[in-house]
C-alpha cells in the first residue's frame, strides 16, 4: 500500500472526505482523493468566474456563451457548475422550448435577439440558434429551405452581434455513441430524472449518423475567425466540466 503524504491525510480526515467514506459503500482511498482533488480545482476555477463576472460588470461587457452538443452530452451540468456561485442577477440561462405560432412566423433570430445580454451581462445559452443546423433538419423540424436560409445567414448574423459589441463563446459538447445510450439508460431508470428523456431523445441513437453528417455541416460553415467552436471531449462529465471552465477563463481577457 502507498504511505499516504501529510497532505493527502489532512485532505482525507477532511468533513468532506469523511463524508465521502459515510456515504458510499464502494469508496476506496484513491477514488475519495481523486473526488478531492476535482472539487478543489473545481472551487478554484469558480472562484476565478466570480472574478470574470465582476470584470463583465465594471467594465459594462456583455458576454454570450453558447454551449451546443448532442443530447445528454453534459451541457446543462456544466452550466449549473459555472453558474453556481455568481451574482444570479447578472447572468441568464436561456433554454428555449420550441417556438409558438407566432414566434413560427417571425425571423428565425428574434426569439433569440430578445435573450441577448445587456450591458454588464453574461447569458449562457442551452442550446442557441444552431437547433436549426442540427437538431431541426434531423428530425424534420423545418424545411430544407428553412435550414438553407439559416446557414447562409448564420455567420452574418453573428458578426453583425460581435460587431456591436457582444462577445460570443460556442461550445460543442462530443460525447461518443455508446456513452450516450448509457446516459440515456441513467436517465430513463431515474425517477428524479426520467422526466428529461424526450421524444427527441429516444430517436437520438437511431439518428446518429444524421446528427454526424450535419454537425460536420456545421463545423465546416460556421466555425469562423470571428466565432470559432471550442470543441469539449465530453465521455467523462467531470473532466469537461474543468475543461470547459478553463477555456472560458482563457478567452475572455478579464482582469482581476
Amino acid at each position: 500500500m502507498e504511505k499516504l503524504s501529510s497532505k493527502k491525510l489532512k485532505k482525507l480526515n477532511s468533513k468532506r472526505g469523511l463524508q465521502l467514506f459515510l456515504s458510499q459503500d464502494d469508496m476506496t482511498i484513491s477514488k475519495a482523493l481523486r473526488i478531492l482533488n476535482h472539487e478543489s480545482k473545481l472551487e478554484r476555477l469558480q472562484e476565478e468566474l466570480i472574478k470574470l463576472q465582476q470584470w463583465v460588470e465594471a467594465e459594462g461587457e456583455k458576454l454570450v456563451v453558447i454551449f451546443e452538443g448532442r443530447d445528454a452530452a453534459g451541457k446543462g451540468g456544466a452550466i449549473r457548475r459555472i453558474t453556481q456561485h455568481l451574482n444570479p442577477r447578472e447572468f441568464n440561462v436561456v433554454a428555449l422550448s420550441k417556438p409558438t405560432e407566432e414566434e413560427k412566423n417571425q425571423w428565425y433570430f428574434q426569439r433569440y435577439i430578445k435573450n441577448l445580454p445587456r450591458n454588464g451581462q453574461i447569458t449562457f445559452f442551452d442550446r442557441s440558434w444552431y437547433n436549426r443546423a442540427v437538431v431541426e433538419p434531423v428530425n424534420g423540424f423545418c424545411t430544407q429551405n428553412d435550414y438553407e436560409v439559416f446557414m447562409n445567414h448564420v455567420n452574418e448574423f453573428e458578426k453583425m452581434i460581435i460587431d456591436s459589441g457582444i462577445r460570443v463563446v460556442k461550445f460543442y459538447f462530443s460525447i461518443s455513441k455508446d456513452e450516450q445510450s448509457r446516459r440515456f439508460e441513467d436517465i430513463k431508470s431515474s425517477p428524479v430524472k426520467k422526466w428529461k428523456f424526450s421524444k427527441v431523445d429516444k430517436a437520438a441513437l437511431e439518428l446518429w449518423d444524421d446528427y454526424t453528417e450535419y454537425k460536420t455541416k456545421m463545423f465546416d460553415k460556421t466555425n469562423t475567425e470571428i466565432a470559432p467552436w471550442i470543441i469539449i471531449r465530453a465521455n467523462k462529465k467531470s473532466r469537461a466540466r474543468v475543461e470547459v471552465i478553463e477555456k472560458l477563463l482563457e478567452l475572455v481577457p478579464y482582469k482581476n
